[in-house]
């Protein structure tokens, strides 16, 4: 079992920028490709971005791409989601989740947090 801990959500203004972290325990989390997918009110839950274990691969979402950054440091079992240049329909609960693909599809992820409220104000 891989245990996925969310934190950094909070409110922001338009424009601006936050830091998720997600911080993985358990089972050889580090071999674990992770990504993070978001779920704002009465939509499904979108992929965000993705990054391969060894952190050479990464992928985002068009919407958010040349905004947001993911990496991650093995070292400290931690993923991270640099949010820059906010938006209001960035708003959502954001998800960190693992497993062995880096992949958008998020039926391929096996172990899922519990998320983090992000909430741009226009």
């Amino acid at each position: 079992q891989v245990q996925l801990v969310e934190s950094g959500g909070g409110l922001v203004q338009a424009g601006g920028s936050l830091r998720l972290s997600c911080a993985a325990s358990g089972r050889t989390s580090s071999t674990f490709s992770m990504g993070w997918f978001r779920r704002a009110p009465g939509k499904e839950r979108e992929f965000v971005a993705a990054i391969g274990w060894s952190g050479r691969s990464e992928y985002y979402a068009d919407s958010v791409k040349g905004r947001f950054t993911i990496s991650r440091d093995n070292t400290k079992n931690t993923m991270y989601l640099q949010m820059n240049s906010l938006k209001p329909e960035d708003t959502a609960v954001y998800y960190c989740a693992a497993g062995w693909t880096v992949t958008p599809t998020r039926e391929r992820y096996d172990y899922w947090g519990q998320g983090t409220q992000v909430t741009v104000s226009s």
